[in-house]
This record gives structure tokens, sequence and C-alpha cells, in this order.
């Protein structure tokens, strides 16, 4: 093997080009995106058309798994790639993030570059917007799921107000009604119904026979009923 080899995230990675196999990772100490500097990548060569031209070669190369000529293209389209997540996503540490993402992809998809389809930058500038909206997306998706939760959590308070509110209403008139109860009456529903006792052992209790609690019982929670406007 000529050469030390690079690691990230625990793979090695030849200092030489070695066959791309769209497994490899790319170096994250090479991804830095402080902006375009004066004289940096194949732009400063004799003409544009020079310039594109060598990026086509060096697509090829990184095609091929070549980390050098990765690391060439990297320096020629990393400030452009910077700038355009910087310009969609308006956030400097998201936008170098994104660019981290777009220089992966670039090395990851770069056989599927085609020349005749356009120009390197423009293939990279694209994948470039394409990971900047998908953050934007994801940015707002998340804020709107916060806003929801937090809206579900202000309305929480007041829905348990209302339900407590709502059944001591409830309570408050069913004591109304059972005042208009007579005794007996009130003292078999109360027993049967608040107490969980039995017919018999709501006789016993109050120590009538057990008919006449049944007829009082029936009665009593008819006058109820109606009280409270309930329909059957």
């Amino acid at each position: 093997m000529d050469g030390p080899a690079r690691t990230t995230r625990g793979t090695a990675v030849p200092a030489r080009a070695r066959p791309y196999t769209g497994a490899a990772q790319v170096n994250p100490e090479k991804l830095r995106f402080p902006g375009p500097g004066p004289g940096s990548g194949p732009g400063t060569g004799p003409g544009p058309g020079s310039a594109a031209a060598e990026l086509a070669e060096l697509m090829a190369r990184v095609a091929q798994g070549d980390q050098d000529a990765f690391s060439a293209l990297y320096d020629a389209v990393a400030g452009t790639v910077f700038g355009i997540a910087v310009k969609v996503v308006r956030d400097r540490a998201q936008s170098e993030e994104v660019a981290q993402e777009v220089m992966i992809d670039v090395w990851r998809q770069a056989a599927r570059y085609r020349p005749e389809q356009g120009s390197v930058m423009a293939w990279v500038a694209t994948i470039a917007h394409r990971r900047a909206v998908d953050r934007v997306r994801s940015a707002q998706a998340s804020a709107t799921r916060e806003h929801d939760v937090g809206v579900r959590g202000q309305e929480r308070p007041f829905d348990e107000v209302s339900e407590q509110v709502e059944t001591r209403l409830e309570r408050d008139q069913v004591k109304r009604c059972l005042r208009r109860l007579t005794e007996l009456q009130r003292q078999a529903v109360t027993l049967a119904y608040y107490q969980g006792l039995t017919y018999r052992e709501v006789a016993e209790t109050l120590q009538t026979p057990l008919p006449t609690i049944k007829t009082r019982m029936r009665d009593g929670l008819i006058r109820l009923r109606d009280c409270m406007g309930v329909t059957t």
C-alpha cells in the first residue's frame, strides 16, 4: 500500500486511488467550509473552459474512488456549495452540515455524473440546492410538530378544568334532585348507588321490608331521572 491510510469513522481509506465500491467514505477533516478563498481550485487556470474540463477529469477519477482527486474537487466546489446552502438555509451551522452532506453525496454519486448532461459545477450545485431545500422543509416540519405539541399542551389544562366543572355541576344537580325525594327514597338511593349496597342490604340497613325498599327505589329513581332531565 502506498502511504498511510486515512480514516473516517473507523473506516480505512488508502491514500491513493482504489476501485470505487460505492461504500467508501470521505475524511470529515477535509469537509470544512470557510467559504471560497482566492486562488483556490481549477478556476485559477487559463480560462473557464479549462476549469470545466479539469473538473470533469477530476470527477471521472473520483468515480473510480480516487481520494486525491476528491480533495482537489473539494477545493474547487466547496465554496460554491456552502454559498448555496447559506442562501437557502440562512443559518451558518446548518449550512455547514448541508455542505458536508453534499460533498459526501458527490463522493458516493460521482459515477452517476454524465458530462453530456451539464458541467460538474452545475451538477454539484443541483445536489446542493436540493439538500438545502430538504433541510429547510425538515426544519419547518419539525417546527410545526413542536407548535402542535405546544398547542395541545396548552389546551389540555383547559379540557381538564372543563371536565371538572361539568362533573361538579352534575354533582350539584344530583344533590338538588335528591333533596326532592322523600327521606326513605333518598336514603335508599344513596345506599344503593353511592355505597354499592344491594337492595337486600339496603333493606337490612334501613330495617325496612325488601318490597318496600324496591318500590321506594323505583319511585325515587323515576323522580330523580325526571328532575335531571334524563330521557330514555
